[in-house]
Parts: structure tokens; sequence; C-alpha cells
């Protein structure tokens, strides 16, 4: 018998997306290079996984530019660009009542700075986000999404430089200015928390340009900059379109104790605080008291200026979103085994199954963030990414039996449903990749999230086809019922 939750009846069901991993068409229209453009599939995997975290130089981003022989599949995704009306036919055919996207910033502003807008991208996403509207489906869109304009990256050195955050000023300005009204949800970077290990992909850093004596010193000047930038826009945006919201996003990582010995709660209780470190700047609107120590033992400093103290104390967020796809383990011995994530290794939890990829799999987990979240914030709290990752079949009669995915996400809704019960004040559930897309960490293919399958392998070879999965009228379903009927 299938279990019954109460979500609200204006809860936000959808399906979360990035612009470097579904549009393609890098170069068209006027659009500039970014960092997702230099992201090489490698065949071996052990490399793909290198690719999110890998330090980049001036040489080599320049070399990828003019590689021809390499493949760099976020250069044509899955060809939204010219798709974006069918899928979102498919969309509202699934009940969305939401559809997360990302603005490619090079894709209004070339150069990244660059006073005048490239209109034709304006334009674009203009067009995406009114075919949403015409089927009431909430947009909710990301300013900065694992993509960055290198030519902010060889001026700059990306967010290294405090100039950048006047560049995203600007650029965040002329889509609320373009979309106010239109745009009732916002997110300022996806992930975060993410620059102080990729540096290069979020935040643009070169190993040859950083200006501090180490790359992790230029990673949390990075994450500095960030903060006060995010605070900015969320000014602004106040100011331009009083009816729309701001959200800041991490990705959430769950670690439990190794065991119950004091050191390894103490590991736990530590990596929970660097985990929550940027959200907790952005939505209480301060540095919290264990950053000092956490900055002491990283042998790292961020150049606080009375102006950001007060721009981020008047400046939070409205909302609180997050990414949750596993969870791991804290503390215990060096030699214990390890899993994969999706930016990082973790000790394996014994009592968790995993993915075809590594990772762990805890729907308990997420109910248990959701409640610490909750709690530590005490705000509305947004579920913009979850999923699992996997190897899909299309059959001989075009169809793809997703069970395992079906399981994974039902068992994670219930969870949301027991938060709901907890008294959680979740908004909106948007699972990751809703249609098949390139895979940020490995630049492949296969490795697949959506309700909906795109013929396309790892080479960049298929019809581009759409697919219905089994999954795709399961998820229908769970919208029609408002989560009642799992």
């Amino acid at each position: 018998m299938a279990k019954k939750y109460v979500f609200p009846e204006n809860f936000l069901w959808g399906g979360a997306t990035a612009a470097n991993q579904l549009e393609g068409a890098t170069l068209a229209d006027g659009k500039g290079w970014t960092t997702a453009d230099t992201a090489k599939y490698e065949a071996d995997p052990k490399l793909r996984m290198q690719q999110m975290i890998a330090p980049m130089t001036t040489a080599k981003v320049k070399d990828a530019l003019v590689d021809k022989n390499g493949l760099y599949p976020k250069r044509y995704g899955i060809d939204f660009y010219h798709h974006y009306k069918d899928d979102i036919k498919l969309f509202a055919e699934m009940g969305f009542k939401t559809f997360r996207l990302s603005i490619s910033w090079a894709r209004i502003l070339p150069n990244g700075d660059d006073q005048t807008p490239n209109e034709a991208g304006l334009q674009f996403y203009e067009n995406v986000i009114d075919e949403l509207l015409k089927y009431n489906i909430e947009p909710l869109v990301t300013l900065s999404h694992y993509e960055f304009p290198l030519a902010l990256s060889f001026k700059q050195n990306g967010w290294e430089s405090r100039k950048t955050i006047a560049a995203f000023e600007h650029y965040a300005t002329i889509l609320f200015k373009r979309f106010k009204g239109k745009v009732k949800y916002w997110i300022s970077f996806n992930e975060m928390n993410i620059v102080m290990m990729t540096g290069y992909l979020s935040g643009g850093l070169l190993d040859d340009k950083k200006q501090t004596k180490t790359s992790l010193q230029a990673n949390y000047l990075a994450m500095h900059h960030q903060l006060v930038a995010a605070a900015r826009v969320t000014k602004k945006l106040h100011e331009i379109d009083p009816q729309a919201q701001m959200g800041s996003m991490i990705l959430r990582l769950e670690n439990y104790p190794a065991t119950s010995k004091p050191a390894d709660v103490l590991a736990s209780l530590q990596s929970d605080q660097e985990n929550f470190l940027m959200m907790d700047v952005l939505a209480r609107g301060s540095y919290p008291s264990y950053a000092q120590r956490l900055f002491d033992q990283k042998n790292v400093a961020v150049d606080l200026t009375t102006e950001d103290i007060k721009i981020l104390r008047e400046n939070t967020c409205d909302f609180v979103a997050f990414s949750y796809y596993m969870s791991g383990i804290a503390g215990g011995q060096e030699d214990d085994d390890e899993v994969a994530g999706n930016s990082s290794l973790s000790k394996a939890n014994p009592y968790l199954e995993k993915s075809e990829w590594g990772w762990q799999i805890d729907p308990v987990g997420l109910r248990i963030t959701l409640n610490k979240m909750a709690e530590r914030y005490q705000k509305p709290i947004f579920i913009v990414e979850n999923g699992l990752g996997a190897h899909d079949k299309l059959t001989s009669d075009n169809e793809v039996h997703d069970s395992y995915r079906i399981s994974y996400l039902k068992r994670h809704i219930e969870q949301i449903g027991e938060a709901l019960k907890d008294g959680v004040d979740v908004i909106g559930y948007t699972p990751w990749g809703c249609i098949d897309l390139i895979s940020a960490s490995g630049n492949e293919m296969s490795k697949r999230y959506g309700f909906i399958y795109v013929d396309q392998d790892d080479q960049g070879h298929g019809s581009l086809k759409r697919y219905k999965k089994d999954s795709f009228s399961w998820y229908q379903h769970v919208i029609e019922t408002n989560g009642r009927e799992l």
C-alpha cells in the first residue's frame, strides 16, 4: 500500500539542469568561452573524475580552445538551445510546477564585464522563460552554475579578484531588469561551497595567475568574494523586483561519526561547520564564530572589509537551497574504505548501498539534513538537486525501464514527507538532470539522471531524439497527486 504524505498545496515539484550541461551552441549568437568549455572527455574513468578539481593554467586553457582532436562534450550538450520548446513541453506533460535552469554569464556578457549585453543571449533566455510561463511553470534561475567567462580568468584571475564582484553585480542587474515580474525565484551560485575545491570550474582561477602564496588561499579569497557578491545581488534584486526571492545554495554532505568515540563525533561536527560555512554567512549575515579557527588551521585569510560586514549583515538570503546525493563518514581510521562522491572521497558506510558510481544511497540522511538546516537557519528550504546517476538501456522498442531510479527517488521523497511532518518548511523539490545531460564531474553522457532519455553517447553520437523513461510517468503521478501516492 502506498504511503501517504501531506505536501503543501503550492509545493514546487520540478526538475533541475545547468546551461553548460545541456544547452550546447557554445559560441552561437555571440556567446563567449567559459571554463566549462574546456572540460575534456577522458576514456579513463579515473581521469574523468579528476576533471572537476583539476588545476588549470593559461597555457592549458588556450591549448584546449584550439584542440582539434579532443572531445569537449559541454560545448554541444544535448542541444537544448535548439530543442527547448519540445523539452519544455515534456516537462509540462510531467506536470512540472517549476524548472531550474542556469544562465550562462558569457552568453549575456561574452567578456564577463562588457558594458552592453549581448541581445541574442538575452533573447534566448527570454524565449525559454516565456515558454515555461506558457505552461505555468515557474522559472528557478541560477546566476552562476559551474562555468565562468574565460576572458575574466585571463584578465583578473576570476573570483580571486575583488573586481569580479562588480562585474557579477552588473551581469545580475541586467537579468533582474530584463526578467522583472517573470522570474520569482533566483539562486546566486550553484553549490557555492565547492569553490574551495574546484577553483577553476566555478571560480575561474588559473594557477599561473594567482596573486596569493597558495592555491588554497586563492580559493578562499574567491569564496569570500562570491559571498559578498551574493549579498550584493540579493540587495539589487530586492531593489529592482521586491516580489522576487534570492536563494543561496550549497552542496550538502551529511557526514556521520565513524564511531561513538568523542574524536569521531567531533570530526562529524567539524565536517558540518566546514560544509555549512558559506550558508551560515549568507543566511545569518556574518561569519560564524568557528570560522577564524578554521582559517587558521588551513593557513588562509579573507579580505573582510567594513563594507563587506555591512552588506552581508543587511542582505541575507530569502531561502536556503542545497543539493543532496549521498552521505559519508567523518573520523575513523586512515585505512578505512573510501567511496566516491560528486566532489571528493568520503569514508564508506557499511550500512548503505552504493550507486554504480560508488555514491552512497541514504534517503534518511536527507531528512536529517532538512531538520538540521531548518533549526540552523529558520528559513524556507528548497531541495534543488537530488538524483541517481545510472547506465540506462534503451530497448529495441525505445523504452527505458529505470525501476532503480524510481526506487531511489521514491525513498527520498518519502523522507521529505517525513521532514514535513517534523515541521520543516520545504517549499520545493527539483531532482537533478530531469532530462539526460552531460555529467558535471565526468563529462560523460552515459551517467544519466533524467526522466527523459536523450539518444546520445559519450562520443557525442546519436540522433538526439527524446524518449520517456518509466520514471517519467511515475514522477508525473507523484506530481499529479502532490506526493500523496508514492
